[in-house]
Parts: structure tokens; sequence; C-alpha cells
């Protein structure tokens, strides 16, 4: 991935690129593999707090941190937002809700899209789970997005 910049000056051109890879590392590529094995994971930090999605370090102390658990695919709704009219770059076609999402066993939440079909199915405290993309690669989109549980 680069980033790029092309400046004009008096007839003369020239591009400005800032060239870099970032590997994810055994964390972030742990949560990723488990997105693509249809698992969520996240980290253990002092005090057995799970941090979801995992981080290197944990953000109170910087200590490292290195003990991954497996995490429910279901969870509750906390803050969110409407979408009514979605942009081709979003993740649903349709009207959805961005949704901070604190999944079972979790203690922090993870940001996510809703497809709960209206505006008036969101609310706070809802139970949803997520659906995962049919083709998965190891990417945050291998869940598609969340549903509302039934019943």
């Amino acid at each position: 991935m680069f980033y790029f910049a092309t400046v004009t000056a008096t007839e003369t051109t020239f591009t400005l690129e800032f060239p870099y890879r970032r590997t994810v590392g055994p964390v972030v590529g742990a949560f990723l593999t488990g997105l693509r094995d249809g698992k969520i994971l996240g980290i253990k930090g002092p005090g057995g707090r799970v941090i979801v999605p995992p981080l290197e370090y944990d953000p109170e102390t910087g200590d490292a941190l290195d003990e991954l658990v497996e995490v429910g695919t279901a969870g509750e709704v906390g803050d969110w937002a409407w979408v009514a009219d979605a942009l081709p770059k979003h993740p649903l076609d349709r009207p959805f809700a961005w949704a901070l999402i604190k999944l079972d066993g979790a203690d922090t939440s993870l940001l996510h899209a809703v497809d709960a079909g209206s505006i008036d199915r969101m609310s706070r405290g809802m139970r949803v789970k997520a659906r995962f993309a049919g083709e998965r690669k190891g990417h945050i989109t291998d869940i598609a997005c969340f549903e509302p549980e039934e019943g």
C-alpha cells in the first residue's frame, strides 16, 4: 500500500510517493486467520480483561499481550448510528447501522455493520450474531455483517 501526491509547479510535475508495507504480526494475524475459519479471537489483558479486536499491547500499561482467546460470534449492541443511504464503499448496499458490539466473552466492543432491515429494529442492548461471508480470505470483511438474533 502506498500514498502519493502529484504536484505541478511551473510546467514541471513531481510525484511524491510514500510506499510501505505492514505485516500483521502474530496477534492481528491470528485474529484474521480466525475470521477466515469462522471464529473471533480476542486477547487477554491484565486482570483477565478480553480485548476484541485483539491488540499487541495493553492500551493502559503498554505491556505486550499474547494470550489469544476465542470469544462468541454473537453479542450485544451498544451505541449505534443508522446509515439510510448506503454508499458504494459501504459493506452493505442497503440501509444498515454501524454499531459497537460487545461480543460474548469480550470486555470491549467491535465496530461493525448490522443488517437490521430497518431503523425500527435497532436498539441499544439488542442481541446480534455474526453473518460470515461465503468466501473468506482472512480479512475483517470475512464478517459480512451482524444481524439480529432471532428469539
